[in-house]
């Protein structure tokens, strides 16, 4: 007799120990990104793949970075993709940590170390529910296909990204990415990450006759840099059927960073200057100057007006001698929230938690729009503590891990026909 979507239930919360100490494993394997290496925790999850009886398969752009890939199910219905990152970023200096940082530590409630919450946590919940299906030998009408990626803390170029440009998502109707929401918010769109440089070239002098002579490049640069907030007016463009997950993702936003008109963080462009370089030595006028801003764009912003403004902004500075380069590669990316993953995913979290959950945009990006890129529909939902994610004493509730685990498990179980 096959097993139902209750009984695939019962059988998570009986074993949800196992995938308590499978994160807690996760996290004792130190993979470190940009400064460690991948390798022992890529190795752990292949093995883990064929002790559930699922083949896995290694694939690697770069002898650093490698990808394990896995599938289970058929063709004969839809495809889901799983996919999550197993490298963490950096502990950073020790003495900030309450615990060791690699410690997996299991308490009454959380589990202690760096990862736990991006996003080893999502990992283990993701692996486990492709475990339970594949024991179980659910009726699956369709297929679960699991990318776990090892660079996305360093762009990701060899990660998601080379699989969707080799063609690793093609065919997929849906996708679940396992990276760290709050557990009543969906995240179904997100801005896009430029880089925009801007250079200064001046000339150069003796520092001594500074006042007199010489051209100072930093000077020039920071004329024009104190005007880049009024990048921060122009805003995108969200169609009617995006009104919902817009006053969502303002209400989130006002709500978790408690901060007047941080909500506009959503549908504005944002630019934060990142990084100056300027000068040879300290008795030298500059003659050249750069600085590199991070522009966030949001959900339908045209790109003609925000270089219009740059331009704009660098001729009202009333300097010579500036220009700057952007490429615009990365741009606000959504998933409809109608689609049936965004509507699985919130009907179970929502009956799990006993909580109203959002459907929502992101002001940061991810691994999620190389999917999107691709035409599938993508959702990003997993187990957080949001405040140490990338800082010190990282760690995630143990209920959460159980309860994503059991959202991911009924949420395939819906879209792949199980009943």
């Amino acid at each position: 007799m096959s097993v139902t979507k209750d009984e695939l239930l019962k059988i998570a919360t009986s074993r949800s120990n196992e995938l308590i100490e499978l994160t807690a494993k996760l996290i004792r394997i130190n993979s470190e990104n940009p400064t460690g290496s991948q390798r022992e925790v890529i190795d752990f999850v292949k093995k883990y793949l064929e002790e559930s009886g699922i083949e896995a398969e290694e694939l690697k752009a770069n002898e650093a970075f490698p990808c394990v890939l896995a599938k289970i199910g058929n063709d004969e219905g839809p495809s889901i993709i799983l996919n999550g990152h197993v490298d963490v970023v950096p502990a950073g200096d020790l003495s900030k940590w309450r615990f060791d940082p690699y410690c997996g530590e299991v308490t009454d409630t959380l589990i202690l170390g760096r990862g736990t919450s991006d996003m080893k946590a999502g990992v283990a919940g993701i692996l486990f529910a492709m475990r339970l299906l594949k024991e179980s030998e659910a009726p699956i009408k369709g297929n679960v296909r699991l990318h776990i990626v090892s660079d996305e803390e360093s762009g990701g170029q060899y990660g998601t990204k080379w699989l969707c440009e080799q063609g690793y998502s093609d065919q997929a109707d849906a996708c679940i990415v396992a990276e760290p929401t709050s557990n009543f918010t969906i995240e179904i769109g997100q801005k896009g990450s430029n880089e925009l440089v801007l250079k200064a070239h001046g000339t150069s002098a003796h520092g001594s006759l500074g006042n007199y002579k010489g051209d100072n490049a930093i000077i020039k640069l920071t004329k024009v840099l104190q005007n880049i907030g009024r990048l921060h007016e122009i805003r995108g463009q969200f169609s009617l059927d995006q009104a919902q997950a817009l006053e969502n993702s303002k209400y989130i936003a006002a709500s978790k960073l408690e901060m007047p008109g941080i909500e506009n963080v959503i549908d504005h462009v944002t630019a934060s200057v990142g990084i100056i370089q300027g000068g040879t030595k300290l008795n030298m006028v500059p003659d050249y100057c750069e600085a590199r801003v991070d522009i966030r764009l949001p959900i339908g912003a045209d790109v003609t007006e925000v270089d219009r403004a740059i331009q704009t902004i660098i001729d009202d500075s009333d300097v010579d001698g500036v220009e700057y380069d952007v490429t615009w590669k990365n741009f606000g990316n959504s998933t409809s929230i109608d689609a049936p993953i965004v509507q699985a995913i919130k009907k179970y979290a929502e009956e799990i938690w006993d909580i109203k959950v959002l459907p929502a945009y992101q002001w940061a990006s991810s691994d999620a729009r190389y999917y999107r890129e691709k035409g599938i529909p993508t959702i990003q939902y997993g187990p957080a503590n949001t405040e140490g994610i990338h800082s010190y004493n990282e760690n995630v509730d143990i209920q959460d891990v159980i309860n994503a685990n059991k959202i991911y498990l009924l949420s395939l179980c819906d879209l792949l026909g199980i009943n």
